[in-house]
């Protein structure tokens, strides 16, 4: 019995045992580095118009350059001024009170594999003290890999950056 299963070893051993043959063709061209950020720089302001449309309402949409992959994380950053010398990015969701109790209204935004949506909810949208957030908007987005994004800050674009070994000279200036 333990000759036959010798011998059964042997054939299976020489039987599955692979050969080298010529190499494959190429594979597709990968991306480089952990992470990709675009921004609307001027004059290409982000502006959030009434519209009858409920998918154009108080809503911008940017288009992936190329498909993002599914275990892509997309985070969105709202241009906030600047302090102390540096530019603020607030993160989105960003929700804002006004003193008086009559206004309130959030920057948010969905994406897929091809796309942001990024938009503005609140009641009284159209009134003018609000049109400091509604017109000439500038935002970052950054993509990144899901594993990378459960170890960073998320909220706070500076570390972000730091993290995924960006500088400001990679941000991708995009037109509308």
């Amino acid at each position: 019995m333990k000759k036959i299963l010798t011998l059964f070893a042997v054939i299976g051993l020489v039987a599955f045992s692979s050969c080298e043959g010529p190499e494959g063709p190429p594979g597709p061209p990968g991306y480089d580095g952990v992470g990709t950020v675009y921004e609307n720089a001027p004059p290409n302001y982000y502006n959030f118009n009434p519209s009858s449309d409920p998918l154009k309402n108080f809503r911008v949409r940017f288009v992936f350059p190329q498909r993002i992959f599914d275990s892509d994380v997309v985070l969105v950053y709202r241009y906030g001024g600047v302090d102390s010398g540096r530019d603020v990015w607030e993160f989105l969701p960003e929700t804002h009170y006004f003193d008086d109790g009559t206004r309130d209204f959030s920057f948010d935004f969905t994406f897929s594999d091809s796309f942001v949506d990024i938009y503005l909810n609140g009641n009284n949208l159209t009134d003018s003290a609000l049109d400091p957030y509604r017109f000439n908007q500038i935002f970052r987005i950054v993509v990144v890999p899901a594993d990378f994004a459960k170890s960073v800050n998320k909220a706070n674009y500076l570390e972000v950056m730091k993290a995924a070994n960006l500088s400001e000279s990679q941000v991708q200036k995009i037109k509308l």
